[in-house]
């Protein structure tokens, strides 16, 4: 007899379809976008400049407006969701990781690891704050401010502030851009980490195939439509189907 395993998902997108302007100028970034991503997996999304990539996160997460489509986190349908739901569910469901660190520079590294909680008005799982602290290794860097932080650390307290209040999922934005290439294996080995020690659901948009490698799957957009994905990568394996894309 087979089991078939039952994969759980976080986010989830329906016939996703978001439109820039009307008549001859409109701009068709996604084009009914069916994906689904995986509880506690590690998912990046890529792609050609210009398919639909940061959009399509945009969407799932709640940052911006759909033209036609459903996106569910959790079992929450946030496409029919008004702003104010909106904002309370990105508080209390989503964490983000951006490009730029958006950290506050007159608090320290713990002072704004804790910024969400304090915005929530809630109390810290002590013992979650301890197990995120190891995670992504800031023990001794608690008490600092950003100017006296690497951009790898900086980046890292970014990551710390978005596990913090334990969401269903993590939206991470070229996490990496700024930072050199090793600072970026080591905010990315972190994320990989958060996922498989902390039960974290991470979904990540890059360019670079050698950051998709750190995910579980990748997923490849061009012109607006979902045309590929791959499991357990490898920096080649996503060059070549992105130059496969490309061609």
């Amino acid at each position: 007899m087979t089991t078939t395993t039952q994969v759980r998902t976080a986010v989830v997108a329906r016939g996703l379809t978001k439109v820039y302007g009307e008549g001859d100028a409109a701009v068709h970034a996604l084009r009914g976008v069916d994906v689904g991503f995986a509880a506690e997996a590690f998912t990046a999304i890529m792609g050609p400049s210009g398919s639909g990539k940061s959009t399509l996160m945009h969407c799932l997460a709640g940052l911006d407006t759909v033209t036609d489509g459903q996106v569910t986190i959790g079992d929450v349908e946030i496409t029919g969701l008004n702003d104010k739901q909106l904002t309370l569910l990105r508080r209390e469901r989503v964490g983000f990781v951006f490009q730029a660190f958006n950290l506050l520079p007159t608090l320290t590294a713990e002072q704004n690891i804790m910024l969400p909680l304090e915005i929530a008005g809630r109390q810290a799982d002590q013992a979650l704050f301890d197990r995120v602290i190891e995670t992504v290794g800031l023990r001794d860097r608690l008490g600092h401010k950003p100017s006296e932080l690497s951009g790898g650390q900086q980046q890292r307290v970014a990551v710390a502030r978005a596990l913090i209040s334990k969401p269903q999922v993590i939206f991470a934005d070229e996490p990496t851009g700024n930072l050199d290439s090793r600072s970026g294996a080591e905010v990315l080995a972190f994320l990989r980490r958060s996922v498989r020690e902390l039960g974290q659901t991470i979904v990540m948009v890059t360019h670079d195939p050698g950051a998709a490698s750190y995910a579980d799957r990748v997923v490849f957009l061009r012109d607006g439509l979902l045309v590929s994905e791959v499991e357990r990568p490898t920096p080649q394996t996503v060059l070549d189907t992105l130059m496969a894309l490309e061609a």
